[in-house]
């Protein structure tokens, strides 16, 4: 037999270390990524007394997409239309966070004597916290349902996708001599450019592609299919000079706005889990205990950073994006601690060659400490509000925990319509300028060069060639260019500014001459590209086929087409939530007191509730919360009354405050039918006995036997000596010889067989 190749020992290696590992981390109620971890530094050439890992370069490459996978799971969670709604608080306090602890973690990286490119991506790692242990850190401690964990898991999202853009910008800087900040301007820009880009086209073409194959897909050619594209995007992102991991991402929030988002996570996620454990795993591989113990007091020093610099700028974060003292405490508390993304980030200058070898086990070793001082730091922040409210003055405090009232009266409806029409503008000019600038960019390297060759070879000039290039260009973009000029002039905030004062038509009509201005700019890019006239002339001509693009009827009918099917497609998955009575309803924002709010929770599958109406559980009396709806399936509940039974899996919609919802989800989950911890003695058997003549069932029939109800079993045939098993009828007395064949458990066919 020829030996197995050394990628499936170290597979089978990983594996099954792994899985004994975790099983223990589960017991102790720990995160599985420290699991991972442990096992990692189990298997790794610094452990000499148990089996090494052979070929870490096929682990590493598996490690690689594991973490392309990870983050298109994580693009399937994030939503563009959730990040709008969420309003500006979320990404103040998000983007306030992230600087300060950069700064923080660069300033400690400094004073450390490090390397400036080992400061650099040090404050990178310091900066992120881990969502899925902050997660699990409030579902352990029963505070999923209080008003501050929704804060926190939105900021949290808000930092994943920063952290995408922060590994670019890294690879970036790592890629010159030295930072530049001309050169991390350009890469801003690029990074925009191209998640416009992408967002905007995948959109657009990805929810078409699956509504025209929707009959055609099952489980499996789904799965080919959302994979297929995410390693598509990741190699179109590392040919633009992006990340692999970037583009997955990516790929991953363009299929969130599908139909089919709910059913591809379901189907990604065994794949993510096996290719992420195996990243975890190779993460805990670098960890040397020599290192660990060489940088102790760093890593010391790094520990009591994060839970400083969280508690401090962490709090004031949450406060400038509007929160009261007390959340702000409770949010920025349970921040301190590193995630996942820190080893994303380490691997990431690890492989470009530009941090040091001790920084990765120094950066795990703060991880793995921080994770298990997490609970106690969320525990810690009422006691420390409390003390600093005792200490500060009462106008600091009065301010502190009030949020500021919105400006009132006719100036402030003003500015809301400003703020609203000026919004709207400059995302409609950047998402079709940028739009626009793609097609004269493909145009003109793709088509162009086609064009000239065949113009030269027919007519010996490439002029001809250059005015069919240019003529399709401008038709490509035309409909951009009209929406980038005419959106919003008919919006309600327009007509409501352009008619309350006269006063606001002049900014209203320099809005409009601007974005003619920009429309115009790129006709005369387009011209004076292809053409050797004079630029007044160029301008002319721009402003010509400019007002024909505005004049068009045609054109305005093409262009709001579009407009309605890139809509259609980004609220297809809100479209068919709604229908299934899946969606959040819309009070659930609007509540009266900011205290209450409303939470979905799921009914156990074994919960001791499970077939009883609402009105004996008393929801109201024992908690004071309401059921507002009852989800059950693709079927809604709405107002429920006493009468309505609960069934396993059905998810109730409960309004209440922090405390009544707590309350009511930990009963929610403690109320079960006990585990059974001998069910292997309960296994159902099938036995055959003949009935002597001192049975005590002979003349009786199977009803008045007491075999089902006395002793548990059920007679499914009798053999009255024939080969044939007869089924015994309810009114058949049974007789001496009669072979009964019973079904029950092997305790209570014992007990029946011996009064056979």
């Amino acid at each position: 037999m020829s030996e197995l190749p050394s990628l499936v020992k170290d597979l089978a290696l990983i594996l099954v270390v792994a899985g004994f590992v975790t099983l223990v981390f589960k017991k102790l109620r720990q995160p599985l990524v420290l699991g991972y971890i442990v096992a990692g530094f189990l298997v790794s050439p610094h452990m000499p007394y148990l089996m090494s890992v052979v070929d870490k370069a096929d682990i590493q490459t598996w490690a690689d997409i594991g973490v392309i996978f990870l983050l298109f799971s994580l693009g399937l969670d994030f939503s563009v239309k959730k990040i709008l709604k969420t309003g500006v608080a979320p990404v103040i306090a998000a983007c306030t966070i992230l600087f300060c602890m950069m700064t923080l973690g660069v300033v400690v990286g400094y004073s450390f004597g490090w390397k400036e490119m080992d400061c650099i991506f040090l404050g990178g790692m310091l900066a992120m916290s881990s969502t899925t242990i902050i997660y699990k850190a409030f579902s352990d401690m029963g505070l999923t349902q209080k008003g501050f964990a929704n804060t926190v898991m939105s900021v949290l999202i808000l930092e994943d996708i920063l952290a995408i853009v922060m590994m670019v910008m890294l690879s970036t800087v790592a890629s010159g001599a030295s930072p530049d900040g001309a050169q991390v301007v350009g890469s801003i820009f690029k990074i925009a450019f191209f998640l416009v880009l992408w967002f905007v086209v995948g959109l657009f073409v990805i929810p078409l592609f699956l509504r025209s194959v929707r009959k055609i897909l099952n489980s499996e050619t789904l799965l080919i299919v959302a994979l297929g594209f995410c390693c598509l995007m990741a190699v179109i992102s590392t040919q633009v000079g992006f990340s692999a991991a970037f583009g997955a991402f990516v790929m991953g929030s363009i299929l969130a706005e599908t139909v089919e988002a709910d059913k591809i996570i379901r189907l990604v996620d065994p794949v993510k889990n096996l290719f992420g454990a195996i990243f975890f795993v190779s993460v805990g591989m670098l960890v040397n205990p020599k290192v660990l113990v060489d940088y102790a007091v760093p890593i010391f020093l790094l520990v009591l950073t994060i839970l400083a610099g969280q508690a401090v700028f962490g709090t004031l974060g949450y406060l400038l994006g509007g929160q009261t003292l007390k959340n702000a405490m409770r949010c920025g508390f349970s921040m301190a601690q590193v995630g996942e993304f820190a080893f994303i980030i380490a691997s990431l200058g690890l492989s470009l060659h530009v941090i040091s070898d001790f920084l990765y086990p120094v950066v795990v070793a703060v991880s793995v400490l921080t994770t298990f001082l997490t609970p106690y730091m969320i525990r810690a922040a009422e006691p420390c509000y409390d003390l600093l409210i005792k200490h500060l003055p009462r106008q600091w405090v009065r301010r502190l925990t009030h949020i500021q009232n919105e400006p009132s009266g006719e100036n402030a409806s003003a500015d809301s319509h400003w703020k609203e029409l000026g919004r709207k503008m400059l995302l409609n000019t950047i998402i079709y300028g940028i739009l626009s600038s793609a097609v004269i960019a493909v145009m003109f390297s793709t088509v162009l060069p086609v064009c000239r060759y065949f113009s030269l070879e027919w007519t010996g000039s490439h002029w001809p060639g250059n005015a069919v290039c240019g003529l399709f260009t401008v038709a490509l973009i035309s409909p951009f260019l009209r929406s980038i000029v005419m959106k919003q002039n008919h919006s309600e905030a327009f007509k409501t500014l352009w008619t309350s004062r006269r006063i606001n038509r002049l900014p209203l009509t320099a809005t409009i001459l601007a974005r003619i201005v920009i429309a115009v700019g790129f006709i005369f890019y387009i011209c004076n590209y292809l053409t050797r006239f004079q630029n007044a002339l160029m301008i002319a001509m721009a402003v010509g086929i400019l007002v024909l693009m505005l004049l068009s009827r045609r054109l305005k009918k093409r262009s709001i087409t579009l407009e309605r099917l890139f809509i259609e497609n980004l609220r297809s998955r809100d479209i068919r939530a709604q229908v299934q009575g899946k969606r959040k309803p819309l009070f659930a924002d609007h509540l009266i007191d900011r205290d209450i709010h409303i939470a979905n929770l799921e009914l156990p599958e074994d919960s001791l509730w499970a077939g009883k109406p609402l009105s004996s559980l008393k929801l109201r009396n024992r908690f004071g919360v309401h059921v507002s709806s009852i989800l059950r399936g693709a079927h809604r509940i709405n107002i429920p009354n006493g009468n309505t039974i609960l069934f396993p899996g059905d998810k109730l919609q409960t309004i209440g405050d922090d405390e009544q919802l707590t309350m009511l989800s930990h009963a929610m989950k403690e109320e079960l039918q006990p585990e059974d911890t001998e069910i292997e003695k309960r296994e159902m058997k099938l036995r055959s006995f003949t009935l002597s003549r001192e049975s005590p069932f002979i003349g009786k029939t199977l009803k008045d036997s007491g075999i089902r109800d006395q002793y548990n079993c059920m007679v499914v045939g009798v053999d009255e000596g024939q080969k044939n098993l007869t089924l015994v009828t309810p009114s058949r007395c049974l007789q001496a010889g009669d072979v009964l064949w019973v079904v029950g458990e092997q305790s209570d066919l014992e007990r029946i067989m011996a009064l056979g």
